[in-house]
């Protein structure tokens, strides 16, 4: 029988060493950042801080949660959710399961609810979710006793994108408190723009949002009640700003003709380098992903020394690890 060498199994089985080894999120879900407070959001960014340094060493992978199942159930096309969901289970030794909903028992009339109770019949230990329609996490996290995490739920939220976009802007900047943060784009369709708005504000930073009038959507700064500002004026927004995050322009749930056209939309709210001196030579870039080159955001700027588009994907595998340990009880070292 071949044996694992010593080294590499030893390697495989140390844990990160967790700033908060005792610590656990207050509730049994994450299904939105609106709820969260400060100090659940600092936990989740410290423990993904200790776990970041997994994905870095030659064996990526720990115990942590070993003989536990991550079901991931998503309605909706991802690419870069789906699938650091998918390694951060791994990593930290979970099973892993992805239904394909077009292939499922839903296809033949079956009920959502009914088919996350079959399988919960299974014995899963967490469902990930992402839906098309608003409210379908909560709903489920009511019917069942084991978490549930919100991939995105319509224009509602999609609190780890949020999650793992402060934990860029900590990371590059220090800190999150007392930041300029300009949002562009399209913000009537954006669960993304929502959850940050949520988390930026409650760490102490000031969001700037902007985009076509007809995609501000209507008393849009009632979301919360301090550190927000609305503006159609795009300069006004990057101003001085340290963090800029461009939009994806939603052009799948756009039943209406919110702009003349791409190519206006482009001219007028597209993030060329340009428009970028408004912002502090030293701001960087963000963008949720996946990107519309040309529209929302030009190459040279996507593509720049200030751009850590790609570091939000890397970053996203350590955060969804941190929010899968909180919620499923891992055993810290």
């Amino acid at each position: 029988m071949t044996r694992e060498p010593t080294e590499t199994r030893r390697e495989t089985e140390r844990e990160p060493s967790s700033p908060h080894p005792r610590a656990r999120l207050k509730r049994k879900d994450l299904l939105g950042i609106r709820e969260l407070d400060p100090e659940e959001i600092l936990l989740i960014l410290d423990t993904a801080e200790a776990f970041k340094e997994v994905s870095e060493r030659e064996v990526k992978k720990v115990p942590t949660l070993r003989g536990k199942t991550v079901v991931n159930l998503f309605f909706e096309p991802s690419t870069r959710t789906r699938t650091s969901f998918e390694l951060a289970a791994k990593r930290l030794s979970a099973d892993t399961v992805s239904i394909a909903t077009t292939t499922s028992s839903l296809m033949k009339g079956e009920t959502l609810l009914d088919t996350v109770r079959t399988l919960e019949a299974m014995a899963i230990d967490a469902l990930v979710v992402r839906h098309s329609m608003a409210g379908v996490p909560h709903q489920l996290a009511r019917h069942l006793p084991i978490p549930v995490i919100n991939a995105g739920d319509g224009a509602h939220e999609h609190p780890t994108q949020a999650l793992l976009d402060a934990f860029t802007i900590r990371e590059r900047k220090g800190r999150i408190a007392g930041l300029k943060v300009a949002i562009i784009g399209d913000l009537l369709h954006s669960r993304v723009a929502r959850s940050n708005i949520y988390l930026l504000t409650k760490l102490g930073a000031s969001v700037w949002v902007s985009g076509p009038q007809t995609l501000l959507p209507p008393h849009y700064e009632e979301l919360v009640p301090d550190g927000l500002y609305v503006t159609p004026k795009i300069e006004e927004a990057l101003e001085g700003a340290d963090v800029v995050m461009a939009l994806r322009l939603q052009l799948e749930r756009q039943k209406e003709c919110f702009f003349p056209s791409l190519k206006e939309y482009a001219f007028r709210f597209g993030l060329t380098r340009d428009r970028l001196r408004w912002a502090k030579e030293d701001a960087i870039i963000l963008h949720p992903g996946p990107m519309n080159r040309g529209i929302e955001i030009a190459s040279d700027v996507a593509d720049g020394p200030h751009s850590l588009i790609l570091d939000q994907v890397a970053n996203g595998v350590a955060v969804r690890m941190a929010v899968l340990y909180l919620l499923m009880g891992g055993t810290p070292a």
